[in-house]
């Protein structure tokens, strides 16, 4: 592992509340105080129990949800504050997020799916393809698919398709959402592998994951988040 002293996610006691519209505007406070630093080179692992706000956590610092107060700074820029115009830069250029399911445009071929992110950091398109195909051969997606939209595929070659596409970039900070989840125990061990050569070359990760085995091998320490529960539901 290859760590600095300067944190790349430093969350700083941040807070998020959902309004019930449909219950007379209700106000759920979810998360209060919620303060982690992960640096490059270091895997930190979410865990709780359901419903614990691992998942809103995630989308806080992928921007997707609002914080009420606090700072998400991410390489610098504070997502709970930040315009959206560089929120999309982030996400391009800094900021990589691995979910559970795969959300692309029809028709696009699966080559294509996967080399987007390197595309759009202005690699070459020819570079591109073949970091695309390096890791769809790693993760056993049948080169006679690759032409295809990934959206025809089983859900297990979808999960597989979108984990390529996340690693295809060296992002310096990323978000993993169940990366194994499913997975045989190939695979599994490929995403394994993907996730320690990220870390090797500094990035910042922070990750959910059931799969107890696979958070012991790849996490450097763990965080649970039912530590930043609303003081009046803890």
């Amino acid at each position: 592992m290859t760590t600095s002293h300067t944190p790349m996610i430093d969350i700083r006691d941040v807070s998020k509340s959902f309004i019930l519209h449909n219950q007379g505007s209700a106000l759920i406070p979810v998360m209060e105080g919620a303060t982690l630093a992960v640096s490059p080179g270091e895997c930190v692992g979410l865990v709780g129990a359901s419903g614990a706000g691992k998942s809103t956590l995630m989308r806080l610092i992928y921007g997707n949800y609002l914080a009420a107060s606090g700072q998400i700074l991410i390489g610098g820029l504070d997502v709970a504050s930040a315009e959206p115009r560089q929120i999309l830069e982030l996400r391009r250029s800094t900021l990589g997020y691995v979910s559970q399911f795969l959300r692309v445009v029809p028709r696009v071929a699966t080559l294509d799916v996967v080399a987007e992110p390197l595309l759009a950091v202005g690699t070459p398109l020819e570079a591109a393809r073949d970091r695309a195909a390096t890791l769809l051969a790693q993760l056993n997606i049948p080169e006679r698919l690759w032409s295809l939209s990934p959206t025809t595929f089983s859900g297990g070659e979808q999960q597989r398709v979108n984990i390529a596409r996340g690693f295809a970039y060296d992002y310096p900070a990323m978000l993993l959402d169940e990366p194994t989840a499913s997975l045989d125990a190939q695979n599994r061990a490929t995403v394994l592998g993907l996730i320690a050569q990220a870390k090797a070359r500094g990035a910042a990760i922070i990750g959910i994951f059931h799969d107890e085995a696979a958070r012991e091998q790849v996490c450097d320490r763990f965080v649970d988040v039912s530590a930043f529960a609303p003081r009046a539901a803890a």
